[in-house]
């Protein structure tokens, strides 16, 4: 599927807003500030995704939150961590130190926290300036390769069409990256470009 630079431009503007009301609520969370960029967003075909995220991640295992969400467009949302950029930004949220007993759990709980508002920070940005109702489920965690986190997200058929955003994190000088993936089948896409392009007309 191709956009045209406006269209692609407005789903970049959506998702640095909810970016920005993310950042805010985790800002209140640490005394270290938290910056969270979107260097840049690409649209891709399931074909695609698993070899730009392989090539982005080094073929490393990744840590990742779930979150599914149906409405006036419906798909899956996740947030993906290196496993290693996962456990340094817990370190950082929670003071716990590397290789203590309950920083599995700890981990699992406060990626999911984060996942939730960086997700939730996008979806409700999306779904607000474009006044489309969302209802969301219960985020949920798992770690693996690429391939099997594409497998268990359920939503990469032959026509679903993919919005990988790229996000950095930035705490102090600690620079963490992780991946927002949003994933549309082609008809909701296309409800969802439909309420873009009508609001770039009412402008």
């Amino acid at each position: 599927m191709k956009l045209s630079a406006r269209e692609l431009d407005a789903l970049q503007e959506l998702v640095n807003i909810g970016i920005g009301q993310a950042a805010g609520i985790l800002n209140d969370m640490i005394d270290s500030p938290i910056r969270l960029q979107i260097p840049y967003l690409q649209i891709l075909s399931p074909t695609d995704v698993q070899e730009e995220l392989e090539h982005h991640l080094n073929g490393e295992q990744v840590a990742a939150v779930q979150l599914k969400f149906m409405g006036s467009f419906g798909g899956v949302a996740q947030l993906v961590f290196p496993t290693n950029s996962a456990a340094l930004l817990v370190t950082m949220l929670t003071g716990e130190e590397l290789g203590t007993h309950d920083l599995d759990s700890v981990k699992i709980g406060t990626l999911s926290e984060v996942g939730n508002i960086v997700i939730n920070g996008v979806m409700g940005a999306i779904s607000n300036v474009l006044q489309q109702r969302l209802n969301y489920s219960i985020p949920s965690y798992t770690e693996g390769t690429v391939a099997t986190l594409l497998t268990t997200s359920g939503g990469l058929s032959a026509d679903t069409v993919v919005l990988l955003a790229q996000t950095r994190f930035i705490i102090e000088r600690l620079h963490i990256e992780g991946d927002i993936i949003l994933i549309f089948n082609v008809n909701s896409f296309d409800t969802l470009l439909a309420a873009i392009n009508q609001l770039a007309g009412g402008l």
